[in-house]
């Protein structure tokens, strides 16, 4: 798995001329943040030597490279997931590859199903913690030692000092944030009404199918992190409704601008 990540760090870094600092992953219905990037190289997934290849439709599957609020950045437009049928160790494989080009924080924005029920549709919510309850770990097997030690510490999945600076802008902008539990589960099926009781019971505020894997990697290797879920469906068991794929594609673009906005300012102020 070195080797392989080695060689898709030296494909790229022979392609790219900036040194990115950030890195920034994308999720479902949340790609426009591109167009807020000075792009200098765009890079297909499929061109680089072991990385995975995105299989869901709404990811797009490039890594972008630019100038973002004045900083050197990396976009991930497209993520994976372990429910694509990728091992842990792939879904999280751009993480290492970001290491190497010299990522100093991590930037992640996912949709998910609100638990609380005082979210609403297209509110956003700062992950301040998160339950895993997949069922493998990005850290399972022979532990490599070039990126960190073999028992990392998660008291701090997410930097809190990132978390007060994004309420902050958001208060400045007059923007409906919440800071929430994000519980991460397998997928692909959404959860069934008792499955989202047990959710709730367990101190869960949202739930989605992505972001753990990757901060736990993240972690793993020192990495700060922040995290921000667009909620795209309520999921109230005793008023729940049926939901469709364009419906939360749809949610997730109308929380995007103030996304957006948020994880732009932040980048700037680091």
């Amino acid at each position: 798995m070195l080797e392989k990540i080695k060689a898709a760090y030296t494909y790229i870094q022979e392609r790219i001329q900036t040194n990115p600092e950030f890195g920034i992953i994308l999720g479902t219905g949340l790609g426009s943040l591109v167009t807020e990037v000075e792009v200098s190289e765009v890079i297909h997934y499929e061109d680089i030597p072991d990385f995975p290849v995105s299989t869901v439709e709404s990811h797009k599957g490039k890594l972008i490279f630019g100038e973002l609020a004045g900083k050197q950045v990396v976009v991930m437009q497209g993520r994976f997931h372990y429910y694509e049928g990728y091992s842990m160790q792939q879904v999280t494989f751009p993480l290492r590859v970001m290491k190497l080009l010299g990522i100093k924080k991590l930037f992640v924005s996912n949709a998910a199903g609100g638990l609380d029920k005082n979210y609403q549709i297209s509110d956003l919510m700062i992950i301040k913690d998160h339950i895993n309850l997949m069922p493998e770990n990005p850290l399972t097997g022979e532990n490599m030692d070039e990126f960190g030690g073999r028992f990392p510490d998660m008291s701090e999945p997410y930097d809190l000092k990132l978390i007060q600076q994004a309420m902050e802008i958001a208060q400045k902008h007059d923007l409906n944030v919440h800071q929430g539990v994000y519980a991460a589960v397998t997928g692909p099926n959404l959860e069934t009404r008792a499955e989202y009781k047990y959710l709730r019971i367990i101190g869960a505020d949202a739930v989605g199918m992505s972001t753990v894997p990757e901060v736990i990697v993240a972690q793993h290797m020192e990495m700060p992190c922040f995290a921000i879920s667009a909620i795209t469906d309520l999921c109230i068991p005793e008023t729940l409704k049926k939901v469709s794929v364009p419906e939360i594609i749809a949610a997730a673009m109308k929380a995007e601008p103030g996304m957006t906005k948020i994880v732009k300012e932040l980048v700037r102020l680091q």
